[in-house]
C-alpha cells in the first residue's frame, strides 16, 4: 500500500511510531509488527524526531544518520514506511505539530499513536495533550519489566474519560529487551550488535564510524 492508497481509502488505520531511533533496532520493528497485528493497522509510519522535547541530546546522532538507518532497516518492507515530517520541520519535535501535519496529509485516515506502557504515565506532561488525545488513538504495548497492573487511572493524571480510554487500548506483545542505549554502549566497547539491529543498520554504523 503506497501513500496514495492511504490518502484515498476511507478510515485506514494508520500507525504512528515516533522516537529518536538512535539507532533503530529489532525491538522497534517487533513493536510495530505487534501493534499492526493486535490493533489491525494497515501500515506503520516510523517518525524520527529532530530535537526530542523529553530527552537530552547526549549521543544523539544527526538526523541524516538516524533517517538513513531507518530507511535501510525498512527497505523492502511494504507494511512499514519512514516519515521525515519532524526532521523536515526542524526544531523541537512536538507530537501535536506532527499530528496536525499528518491529519492534513491523510484526511480520511484514523491515526493510531504507538507507545510503550511506560509512556502512558508521562502523557500528561506532553504539550497540548488534550488536543493530541482528540486527534489520535493511543495504542500501548507492554515492554520488558513493565507491570501494567500498577498503572492506575490516577497515575495518568488526566481528566475523564481519557484514563479509561487509554487503559482500554493496552495489550501485551512480544517482550524484546533491546535498547538503543545498550547498542551504543556495545559499539563503543567494540562488542557485537549482530542480531540486535538489522544487518543493513549494523553495516551503516560500521561504515560511518558511529557511536565509537
Amino acid at each position: 500500500m503506497n501513500e496514495r492508497d492511504l490518502r484515498t481509502k476511507p478510515q485506514t488505520r494508520l500507525g504512528i511510531l515516533g522516537g529518536t531511533f538512535n539507532p533503530v533496532h529489532i525491538g522497534h520493528l517487533i513493536l510495530a509488527q505487534n501493534a499492526m497485528e493486535i490493533f489491525d493497522l494497515a501500515k506503520v509510519l516510523f517518525v524520527p524526531c529532530d530535537n526530542p522535547p523529553h530527552k537530552g541530546r547526549s549521543m544523539l546522532l544527526e538526523p541524516r544518520h538516524r533517517l538513513a538507518m531507518l530507511e535501510h532497516a525498512l527497505e523492502g518492507e511494504l507494511r512499514f514506511d519512514v516519515c521525515d515530517v519532524e526532521i523536515e520541520r526542524g526544531g523541537i519535535s512536538y507530537t501535536v505539530d506532527t499530528l496536525t501535519e499528518l491529519e492534513q496529509r491523510y484526511p480520511d485516515t484514523s491515526l493510531h499513536f504507538i507507545v510503550g506502557t511506560d509512556t502512558l504515565t508521562e502523557l500528561h506532561t506532553w504539550k497540548d495533550i488534550y488536543r493530541i488525545l482528540d486527534m489520535c488513538t493511543f495504542v500501548s504495548l507492554c515492554r520488558p519489566g513493565a507491570d501494567v497492573s500498577r498503572i492506575s487511572r490516577e497515575s495518568l493524571h488526566l481528566d475523564p474519560p481519557w484514563p479509561d480510554r487509554l487503559l482500554a487500548n493496552v495489550a501485551t506483545g512480544r517482550l524484546i529487551d533491546v535498547s538503543s542505549s545498550d547498542i551504543r554502549y556495545r559499539v563503543a566497547e567494540g562488542l557485537s550488535i549482530r542480531y540486535l539491529v538489522p544487518d543493513a543498520v549494523e553495516m551503516y554504523i560500521a561504515e560511518h564510524g558511529l557511536y565509537t
